[in-house]
């Protein structure tokens, strides 16, 4: 029993435990294993691109062009109307998406656009009129360009001169640029998107570039922006800025459509005025009005004309004035000659029958 102790002491004595600094522990990755690479997509930008139930056929498919546009876009089923539009920050939160463009229709005619920076429903949001709308299918440019390829944003001079196109300006970077190295993007810039403020609304083109030089063909889709309010927080919050200018296109059509109901009225008060003061007899009181009973226009021109002759020359040789009675005589010799015509007539139409 003795010698087993003294062997089983010895062993244990020999299976000590190093200090860490003699024997420091195994790498948990083998040396054979690659590297990790380091991520070139940086910029994780994504936008949630969706539109509100009530939207146009036209409005749908313009919605669709941007979607081609925008390889970094997330979609989503139609909106309720009933829901408010802060249900959008949720939206975005559970897409993992920072920005927002909202699609939102108007008695099947208007089409509002909203942009917006949804991260943490921090803001700003834009809320547009869209106009003047042709989408790609229906222009048929000459143009062409890579899907999925980067574009190129050129703004106008006055982007950068007044307040709240600076905000707009920002906020149109951030949505329309594609991040670098975006895996469903293409490593090519062969169009660019130009916006241009022209009679207080913003202008979009989008045109391929075909040549260093600036040679360009526009590809589409276009359409024209016009800018209602900015608010402060994403889809709430207070309005920072307020068009002065804008106009609801309701009321547009409302004024339209009382122009159109002054030019009836105007119509109907100038028939009343005419029947109000045309004559009963054509020709009360005239001058010979037994000479227009007869139905023979010929001869009744022949007539008036050889009066009107005797009434020059009356003029240029000066008489005495010729008395009723004389009148009198004349009118009958006229009334007989008109008798004797129609006379004829009757006997030339008698014969023919």
């Amino acid at each position: 029993m003795g010698y087993k102790l003294q062997k089983k002491t010895k062993q244990a004595q020999r299976l000590e435990i190093a200090p860490l600094h003699e024997n420091p522990p195994l790498p948990s990755i083998r040396i054979e294993d690659p590297l990790p690479k380091k991520e070139k997509w940086i910029n994780k930008q994504r936008v949630l691109v969706f539109g509100a139930r009530g939207i146009s056929h036209r409005d749908r498919h313009l919605m669709r062009d941007i979607k081609t546009l925008m390889p970094h876009h997330r979609g989503e089923s139609k909106m309720e109307r009933t829901k408010s539009l802060s249900v959008v920050n949720e939206m975005c939160e559970m897409k993992h998406c920072t920005k927002a463009i909202l699609f939102e229709g108007r008695r099947k005619r208007d089409l509002y656009m909203w942009l917006s920076n949804a991260t943490g429903a921090a803001g700003p949001s834009a809320k547009f009129l869209i106009e003047n709308i042709h989408t790609m299918a229906e222009l048929k440019m000459t143009g062409n360009c890579l899907r999925g390829s980067r574009p190129l944003l050129s703004f106008d001079s006055k982007f950068d001169e007044l307040p709240h196109l600076q905000l707009l300006k920002e906020l149109f970077v951030q949505i329309f640029s594609v991040p670098n190295q975006h895996p469903k993007s293409q490593p090519f810039v062969d169009h660019v998107y130009t916006f241009t403020y022209l009679d207080n609304r913003i202008w979009f083109r989008n045109f391929q570039i075909l040549s260093e030089d600036g040679g360009l063909s526009e590809v589409g889709p276009r359409f024209v922006m016009n800018p209602v309010k900015v608010f402060e927080g994403s889809f709430t919050g207070q309005a920072i800025w307020e068009n002065a200018d804008y106009v609801s296109p309701s009321k547009q059509r409302q004024t339209l459509k009382k122009a159109a109901k002054d030019k009836y009225v105007n119509r109907v008060e100038q028939k009343v005025h005419q029947e109000a003061s045309r004559p009963i007899m054509a020709y009360e009181g005239a001058e010979n009005e037994e000479l227009f009973d007869d139905k023979d226009s010929i001869e009744t021109a022949r007539l008036l004309t050889a009066k009107a002759n005797k009434k020059t020359e009356y003029k240029k040789t000066p008489k005495p004035l010729i008395t009723q009675k004389i009148k009198e005589k004349q009118f009958k010799v006229i009334k007989k000659m008109i008798k004797q015509k129609k006379d004829r007539q009757n006997k030339r139409i008698l014969k023919k029958v």
